[in-house]
């Protein structure tokens, strides 16, 4: 067998449509995390209590989750193109809403409702960017569409500068023009890898894979935890920092953001190994580190050595384990890419909006972080007995990236 059969030529406009889905998606995430950057500030001005400014940042990161499954329902049917060229338009309106009437938290609460839709927009690069590429490298190519979620990661460190030299309007004019002027290249310059599903029929249909395969749910089992450890990790970890090791908001932050930053560069380091010895494998590996990183911050998170080292190493184990996952979603599910993203797409939302939640109960009521880092890994646990159940009798076709029914078998046309 010769090499070129495994590496086909490359597509004209891969790398061009590559770019702008991740440039939106990084932009989109931008937009959709200032509320929790600018949290501090806001509070302050409008002298919200714990609660209100919880929820206040929460809104926009639940509806981000949900949202992400119609969206992905959407791109199946109408294309990525269109469908993240309405979004971007339409996040232009919350955005616009937040800079000039931030002085009210009901306002606050409508205006972050709706920028919810900034947020699911992952769900609708997933499938743009498959389309693009061949099984052989979408591993890849969705890490890289996947360090868009590094506009969080901006935001964080942008936003509170910005708010202070030039007032609370102005991070939300910035994203304003980001999210407009890509807007505008997208419309110009996207395009679709495959053209969107001729199918016309409910446009739920394609939801029926998650009644008639489990593995299709053990997906939504393995992002909850790679994403959505990420998330929880990134936001809470600046509350750990400032309470149990009293560093000021400052550095607590940066080092928070050092965490998100090797997750992002982790993610297409994830996707490029799972093209090569199976997407499985590279999961299998994310989720013991987790195991065993987690169990050890139980025990040791008062010390700052033992508690850096854990929570950067976690931060790359969380980054293969998102890269990874999709190289799967693609494999088992090929023909409803945006359907199976959406649904894992939120459950990982979901996972980055309730383990914080969680830490804060238990250390209420225990006066310590033991018991969430050990659910933690207990979760890990979990998927690593989930993946070995429905992973195993097809290692070998997702490792490949061919189609694969939900029974096991390669399907007639991959054969």
């Amino acid at each position: 067998m010769s090499a070129p059969t495994d590496r086909p030529a490359a597509r004209p406009g891969q790398t061009r449509n590559l770019v702008l889905a991740t440039v939106a998606f990084a932009v989109c995430f931008y937009a959709w995390s200032l509320l929790g950057p600018l949290a501090p500030d806001l509070e302050k001005e409008l002298g919200l209590s714990d609660l209100e400014s919880s929820a206040m940042v929460a809104v926009p990161v639940l509806l981000g989750a949900i949202l992400r499954v119609p969206l992905g329902l959407l791109t199946d049917r109408h294309g990525g193109r269109r469908t993240f060229t309405v979004l971007m338009a339409v996040t232009l309106v919350p955005i616009a809403g937040l800079a000039f009437f931030h002085g009210s938290l009901a306002v606050i609460l409508v205006f972050g409702l709706l920028l919810g839709i900034a947020g699911a927009s992952f769900a609708v690069g997933v499938p743009m960017v498959n389309g693009w590429y061949e099984p052989a490298r979408q591993g890849w190519a969705l890490g890289i569409y996947g360090m868009g979620m590094g506009g969080t990661v901006v935001a964080a460190l942008t936003a509170p500068r910005i708010a202070d030299a030039l007032g609370l309007t102005a991070p939300f004019l910035v994203a304003f023009g980001l999210l407009a002027v890509t807007a505008v290249a997208f419309v110009v310059l996207a395009r679709d890898g495959k053209p969107p599903s001729a199918e016309r029929g409910s446009l739920l249909k394609p939801l029926r894979v998650f009644r008639e395969s489990g593995r299709a749910w053990a997906l939504t089992l393995f992002y909850f935890l790679a994403f959505g450890g990420f998330v929880a990790m990134f936001l809470y970890l600046p509350k750990l920092l400032t309470g149990v090791h009293e560093l000021t908001k400052a550095d607590a932050g940066a080092r928070a953001a050092g965490f998100a930053l090797l997750a992002v560069i982790g993610r297409p380091v994830g996707g490029w190994i799972a093209d090569r010895v199976g997407a499985e494998r590279v999961l299998r590996v994310s989720f013991a580190a987790t195991v065993v990183l987690a169990a050890i911050l139980a025990f040791t998170y008062r010390g700052m050595v033992p508690l850096t080292i854990c929570c950067l190493t976690l931060g790359i184990a969380f980054g293969i384990g998102t890269g990874a996952v999709f190289k799967l979603v693609a494999a088992w599910f090929p023909q409803q890419v945006g359907a199976v993203t959406g649904v894992v797409g939120a459950a990982g939302g979901l996972g980055g909006f309730f383990p914080p939640l969680v830490m804060g109960a238990v250390k209420s009521a225990t006066g310590s972080y033991t018991l969430g880092f050990l659910l933690l890994a207990g979760v890990a646990v979990v998927a690593l007995a989930v993946l070995g159940a429905v992973g195993r009798p097809k290692r070998r076709d997702a490792a490949r990236g061919r189609p694969v029914r939900a029974t096991g078998r390669p399907s007639a046309r991959s054969a």
